[in-house]
């Protein structure tokens, strides 16, 4: 699960208080039920003082000790649940009303993380991952051929499968991907496909479009924590690429930005309009050099699908 140690914590700190406060109020509960039930406290105080006398029986050698005090115990608990019945109180009024019945709000049951936990760390990274607004429409299984025919379809359904093992193989073979075609063909929709299936199972993605990325990297320049998230997240999308203002800036961030993510193994995918040819010419053949020879290439080629769909449901 990749969030940092004080993300992490912070989730064990909520943990921790509203395990707490589940007791708490349980112990508050029984409080007010010894108070108010009139013969509860002393049924509770008569199975304690059986306990310890059945216990020191056990322990000098009668057999039976436990079994009777396990029956005993049974027909004492029934008297308490009689009289808490009769005072108005439900049976679980003096259960600890955890949010997590499995895990008991502890966060894990036994040395395993509970599914709890593990949806708030998923939480985490999809609030991070500026990605979030576009993840209801995405999913491998919302993807459509109906737009495609001939080589667009041949190079839309390359793009898929390069996509989908991308994904199975993410976590064993390190790879990057670069997505380029013209406007409106699925670039963007694949690369948030990809991003909903690492996020589902706790991967840390991150987001951008180019004109933000460049802007945030010249803005925070100095600034550590941000610029260490977008060298050290699982996932790096850089969106639109080729939308940004090109200088000398951008040219020096784009190739030192994938350097370092390629010298710590971590994956990029770009989306561009541009083709290979402009990509070089704009990025120089250092940079170009970079993305073609480290990243695996799918163009996408056909019609604006944004367009298509608004035509077709005007039909």
């Amino acid at each position: 699960m990749s969030i940092t140690n004080s993300q992490f914590n912070s989730i064990r700190k909520r943990y921790d208080e509203k395990h707490r406060d589940a007791i708490m109020l349980r112990d508050e509960n029984e409080r007010i039920v010894n108070e108010k039930v009139d013969g509860y406290k002393e049924l509770s105080e008569a199975i304690a003082s059986l306990t310890v006398q059945r216990a020191l029986q056990a322990i000098s050698g009668d057999k039976s000790a436990l079994d009777d005090l396990s029956s005993t115990i049974s027909d004492l608990s029934e008297q308490k649940k009689a009289l808490m019945r009769a005072a108005g109180y439900p049976d679980d009024f003096l259960e600890p009303k955890f949010e997590c019945d499995d895990c008991k709000d502890t966060g894990y049951i036994g040395n395993d993380m509970c599914h709890c936990f593990k949806q708030q760390i998923i939480t985490i990274l999809y609030n991070q991952s500026n990605i979030i607004e576009h993840l209801n429409k995405a999913g491998f299984d919302k993807l459509t051929e109906r737009y495609y025919s001939g080589d667009d379809l041949h190079n839309f359904l390359d793009a898929k499968e390069k996509s989908i093992k991308f994904v199975e193989n993410f976590d064993n073979d390190y790879q990057n991907l670069i997505f380029y075609g013209t406007v409106g063909v699925g670039k963007s929709m694949l690369s948030q496909c990809i991003a909903k299936e690492l996020l589902n199972t706790g991967h840390s993605v991150i987001y951008f479009s180019a004109i933000t990325l460049f802007d945030l990297l010249y803005n925070k320049k100095d600034d550590k924590g941000d610029i260490e998230n977008i060298y050290g997240c699982d996932l790096l999308i850089i969106d639109d690429l080729g939308t940004e203002f090109p200088n000398n800036f951008v040219v020096s961030s784009l190739f030192s930005l994938l350097n370092e993510r390629a010298l710590r193994n971590k994956p990029v995918i770009i989306s561009t309009n541009l083709t290979l040819i402009e990509l070089k010419d704009r990025y120089t053949d250092r940079a170009f050099s970079r993305v073609t020879g480290g990243y695996t290439l799918c163009k996408m080629s056909g019609p604006d699908i944004r367009i298509a769909s608004k035509v077709n449901s005007s039909k």
